[in-house]
């Protein structure tokens, strides 16, 4: 399956992201889990790493904005992906190129912009009080008359 790992564009990824073959690394095990009569003879599982500090295909800001968003995910540089969930060696290593995608995606993604407080107008605060006044008149009317 030696293919780039090609990522659309999107926010923060206007030109998308083309991660070259040569840089993911592939590692099969035995996988737990189902698997039939196959279970302990098949190497389903897939580990696939990718060096985001060596890497060619990321400019020095976007390896920056990884490394800040996927801190605790690196290992000397290196991120990895583990998928065991199918049967099937290469539906696995598929779900890990596109786990690795949408970590990448949003590890990329800009900051959203913060916050600007707000007031509320003098209109704004007058027509909430109005309600309430309303509101509390309804329920007034609603209370019997008091006993003389």
């Amino acid at each position: 399956m030696s293919e780039d790992l090609a990522l659309a564009p999107r926010r923060g990824l206007p030109g998308g992201l083309v991660i070259p073959d040569t840089e993911l690394v592939e590692r099969f095990s035995r996988s737990s889990g189902p698997g039939g009569q196959s279970v302990n003879t098949t190497d389903s599982r897939v580990e696939l790493s990718w060096n985001v500090a060596a890497s060619s295909a990321l400019t020095d800001e976007q390896r920056a904005r990884l490394g800040a968003a996927l801190g605790d995910r690196l290992v000397d540089g290196t991120i990895t992906i583990a998928a065991s969930e199918q049967r099937s060696q290469f539906q696995n290593r598929q779900a890990a190129r596109a786990r690795l995608a949408h970590l990448i995606a949003a590890g990329l993604e800009p900051p959203a912009a913060p916050r600007r407080a707000t007031r509320p107008s003098r209109a704004a605060k007058a027509r909430r009080m109005d309600a309430k006044r309303r509101r509390g008149g309804i329920k007034a009317n609603r209370q019997r008359p008091p006993l003389e």
